[in-house]
């Protein structure tokens, strides 16, 4: 039953902030871990960020310059992100039946159960 719709993904000028969206419905465990994913050009689907009740995690390449967090009463999960070039790519949300497994950087994609449809986000030079 769980249903995530990822949506604000767009052109972006580099420099510029990004914001993303994901509406969450079904029922999601407040502690299980919550993530932004993205897929570049040619790359394999890495993890952005990742979020649950113990706190927040960050991918070396956007920490920093990222903020994901919950708007608990909306049930959306939002990723705020100062953006580079190299940031093009599909953007999905995900959701696990677990806690994140690590405190300091986001689970693996194989960890996720479920995920949203993507959005493209293109940044220009």
């Amino acid at each position: 039953q769980v249903q995530l719709v990822e949506s604000g993904g767009g052109s972006v000028q580099s420099g510029g902030s990004l914001r993303l969206s994901c509406q969450m419905s079904g029922n999601i465990d407040r502690d299980h871990c919550l993530g932004w994913f993205r897929q570049r050009p040619g790359a394999e689907r890495e993890a952005v960020a990742a979020f649950d009740s113990r706190g927040t995690r960050y991918a070396d390449s956007v920490r920093g310059r990222s903020d994901i967090a919950k708007d608990i009463r909306n049930n959306i999960l939002s990723l705020r992100m100062i953006v580079k070039p190299e940031d093009t790519g599909m953007y999905y949300c995900a959701a696990a039946s677990s806690p994140c497994t690590n405190p300091l950087f986001p689970p693996p994609a194989r960890f996720f159960n479920h995920w949203g449809q993507g959005t493209q986000v293109t940044v220009s030079s």
